[in-house]
């Protein structure tokens, strides 16, 4: 007979996860176990897009993972090879007070840094690599935190959630374990009460050719469908193949066999109640330079961009970076158009990772 402690855990997310979600936040932000970073919000424009620059000189200070100190030891009598480093894993054993929700796959936690309230993280229980492609559990444990968020709409609340995940060099990711970020829409909102109706969550509109054609960087869209008769994970993932595949074609990589393993290409992709998106990455961002335009300017930082690209937003983290994008926006756009697979004009064709591009699908 199991005691309460040895209970196995739901089997799925929780439907009051969003109030297990803010209740935890509020709590680990007063023990100082979360560390909230305050930020300013300006919206810019970029081809007619609308992006949220928001600005955290706190951030700045965001202490790195800590590295266990070197074993005290004689000198090896010959020279041995480099150690590999060991990073700090915060989803192997996480703080009580980080702790949601667990199910027998993934565990949700808060996200330690946090820049938007109630930033969360969706984590699998067992170690397996960010650089791998995503399982079905892993879209069905997603889908089911965005279920719940939805519930929320019955009672007249905004219930949108956003779900992105960064995988390989240039994408933004900065944890080995594998993991989905997860953002409540109504959150991301704050500081934009009076431009509330300008800005939306931009994965939600780029099913639609003219949105996307807006971006300078190629992205692989679909809407999503009714639930299947059969397994909502396996659903997702089928979607998340196609547009994987694509991405990897846009590049001139071949991936049409691949259903498991290390990615091919680094990445970000965006789930919500409406679309997925995917988009290749090349660079993970560019140096933003004081005035306009680059030609004889001083570089004053860079743009850093993860999969929250997606949702329409970018971060800075020094005052200059923030003047200088506030007074050019056109620096975000140039930004923009060095971190993907650039648009090739004529018969479909894209210009590909550095090299002679393949057709698109």
């Amino acid at each position: 007979m199991t005691t309460p402690c040895e209970e196995m855990p739901p089997k799925k997310i929780p439907v009051h996860l969003p109030e297990l979600v803010k209740t935890a936040f509020n709590r680990a932000c007063a023990s100082g176990d979360v560390n909230f970073y305050p930020t300013q919000v300006a919206l810019l424009t970029v081809n007619s897009l609308p992006f949220q620059l928001r600005f955290s000189p706190s951030l700045a200070n965001k202490p790195r993972n800590p590295l266990p100190p070197p074993p005290i030891s004689a000198p090896p009598a010959a020279p041995a090879a480099p150690a590999q480093k060991k990073f700090f894993n915060p989803f192997e054993s996480p703080l009580k007070s980080m702790l949601v929700a667990t199910t027998p796959t993934h565990t949700v936690v808060l996200n330690k840094f946090a820049i938007v309230p109630e930033h969360f993280i969706l984590a699998t229980t067992e170690f397996k690599p960010q650089t791998h492609l995503l399982e079905a559990e892993d879209l069905e444990a997603a889908w089911g935190c965005i279920e719940a968020y939805h519930a929320k709409e019955k009672e007249g609340e905004e219930g949108e959630l956003y779900v992105f995940f960064n995988s390989g060099p240039h994408s933004g990711a900065s944890q080995p374990h594998r993991h989905l970020q997860l953002l409540p829409v109504s959150r991301m909102r704050d500081g934009l009460e009076a431009e509330r109706i300008e800005w939306n969550v931009l994965a939600n509109s780029l099913a639609e050719e003219e949105t996307r054609r807006r971006l300078p960087f190629q992205t692989f869209t679909r809407r999503i469908p009714p639930p299947a008769p059969f397994s909502r994970g396996a659903q997702l993932r089928g979607i998340y193949l196609e547009l994987y595949r694509e991405a990897c074609c846009a590049g001139g990589v071949e991936a049409k066999e691949q259903t498991e393993g290390e990615a091919k290409i680094s990445y970000n992709l965006a789930l919500t109640k409406r679309a997925m998106v995917l988009v290749p990455r090349v660079a993970e961002g560019g140096p933003v330079f004081e005035g306009a335009g680059e030609e004889g300017k001083k570089t004053v930082g860079k743009v850093a961009l993860n999969g929250t690209v997606l949702a329409g937003t970018a971060l800075v983290k020094t005052q200059e970076e923030w003047d200088a994008l506030r007074k050019d926006p056109g620096q975000l756009g140039r930004v923009l158009g060095g971190i993907g697979v650039p648009w090739v004009e004529g018969e479909g064709k894209a210009q590909g990772f550095g090299r002679e591009g393949g057709s698109l699908l």
